[in-house]
């Protein structure tokens, strides 16, 4: 089903309407209106053939396999303020950072949510080794909408990002996305304005936008989850032993 570009010409009530008319939203390709964006050809989740690794034993850190780096970025420039300020998790001091870019309608961004991250930050950000900074790679409307719904939330914006990613399969590809993320909103105190008001804010979707954008065109970010471990870049949702053995060695 082709869709027209979800551009920054459209009015603010698009965003609401484009939600209920898009019964699937799990897209391949980025929205984008202008060629500074990411191409939609070149911008894609990790490869849909490839089914996201189910949760395996926990095994030494030291046994599992190193993941190689894809590359590396300037951890300064990395780290310097965006169009949105960060959302972290962890202490300022702590020796090992982690950026990640994902997508709320990214599977794989969910998988890594759901079996990886919760021993990720028992094991390493809660104990003060590492920080964790989340950044919005949205590809299509829902996804912004869900970022900007977290946004919305303020100091629950962890607590939402985490709601969205295990009740993806209720408001991803459902047959109107807007019904579906209104009622998961409510449980999170959301009201009927409030939702509204939150979706038909065009400067916080200009500045999601602004987020993406700088991981694409900056950092080369082109699928989600991607990661910055101390600048080097991983892509592709970790097991908890593949981070380990990535951060173990950098403490």
């Amino acid at each position: 089903m082709n869709r027209p570009p979800f551009g920054k010409s459209l009015s603010r009530r698009n965003v609401l309407s484009s939600l209920a008319a898009i019964p699937a939203v799990a897209l391949l390709a980025a929205c984008s209106d202008s060629g500074e964006q990411a191409k939609a050809a070149d911008v894609k989740p990790a490869d849909p053939a490839t089914p996201a690794k189910p949760a395996t034993p926990a095994t030494p850190a030291a046994a599992a396999k190193v993941p190689e780096a894809q590359g590396s970025v300037d951890v300064a420039e990395l780290m310097k303020p965006g169009a949105l300020p960060d959302k972290q998790l962890g202490k300022d001091d702590a020796k090992v950072t982690i950026v990640e870019y994902a997508s709320m309608t990214c599977p794989h961004c969910a998988h890594f949510a759901e079996t990886t991250f919760p021993e990720l930050k028992t094991k390493y950000i809660d104990t003060g080794k590492a920080r964790y900074i989340l950044r919005e790679f949205p590809f299509d409307p829902s996804a912004e909408a869900g970022f900007m719904l977290a946004r919305c939330s303020k100091d629950n914006y962890f607590p939402m990002v985490d709601v969205l990613f295990r009740q993806q399969a209720n408001w991803v590809g459902v047959q109107n996305t807007k019904d579906a993320l209104l009622q998961i909103s409510k449980l999170a105190g959301f009201t009927q304005e409030s939702f509204e008001a939150c979706l038909t804010d065009q400067k916080l979707l200009d500045d999601v936008r602004s987020v993406q954008k700088r991981g694409a065109n900056e950092f080369k970010v082109d699928s989600t989850p991607t990661f910055f471990i101390n600048g080097k870049t991983y892509k592709g949702a970790m097991s908890i032993e593949e981070m380990s053995a990535i951060i173990d060695p950098l403490l």
